[in-house]
């Protein structure tokens, strides 16, 4: 069984494509000033807490945002923990995205079977994706890990270890999930056990 009992994903902050509107899958966009008062925010939270490990995307939001967040820890880059692609969609506000596809819109809002970003990365192939980054992640000798990664990203993560998806605006910008495995090995999403974090 895995050593990892713990698992703190945090999404990157704001950016200089404005993240909290835009949709920047693949786009390498910089953590802007407001995202990193964010990731002072999310270190002052977590405070005292160690982590054996720290991981981020290789994009500038996400390794940016790991480094002030991780406050001087080394930060390891995980390239299967890059945001998925949004093809045609790259950059574009959801506004934007019903004006120029509203039938396309309409399938992914409705979450139609078969739906697929434009152009984009399938999302089987994300998923797989992201799900080998995590088998990575589950093989080393960590116990605690902080993941500083995308939406989509922490998501996939989240859904594969619990089998229950976050609700569809979490985490929001700077926002956390917090996951801890269960003595029988299950995964729960806060604090569900009575052994101390690592």
């Amino acid at each position: 069984m895995s050593a990892l009992r713990r698992i703190v994903l945090v999404r990157h902050g704001e950016t200089d494509g404005e993240s909290s509107v835009r949709f920047h899958g693949a786009s390498d966009v910089a953590l802007s000033a407001k995202g990193s008062d964010q990731m002072r925010r999310v270190a002052a939270a977590l405070g005292a807490e160690r982590f054996d490990r720290v991981v981020a995307s290789p994009l500038r939001r996400s390794w940016q945002s790991a480094w002030i967040a991780a406050r001087g820890l080394p930060v390891s880059l995980e390239s299967d923990f890059r945001e998925v692609h949004f093809g045609r969609w790259e950059g574009l506000t959801r506004e934007e995205i019903q004006d120029s596809d509203p039938v396309l819109y309409d399938d992914w809002q409705s979450g139609a079977e078969g739906f697929e970003y434009p152009g984009g990365e399938a999302r089987a192939a994300f998923r797989g994706r992201v799900e080998r980054g995590l088998e990575r992640l589950l093989a080393s000798d960590a116990r605690s890990v902080l993941v500083v990664a995308h939406k989509g990203v922490i998501r996939a993560i989240t859904a594969k270890l619990t089998g229950e998806a976050p609700g569809r605006d979490e985490p929001a910008l700077g926002g956390s999930i917090e996951l801890t495995r269960d003595a029988d090995g299950s995964w729960f999403r806060g604090r569900h056990t009575s052994n101390p974090p690592a």
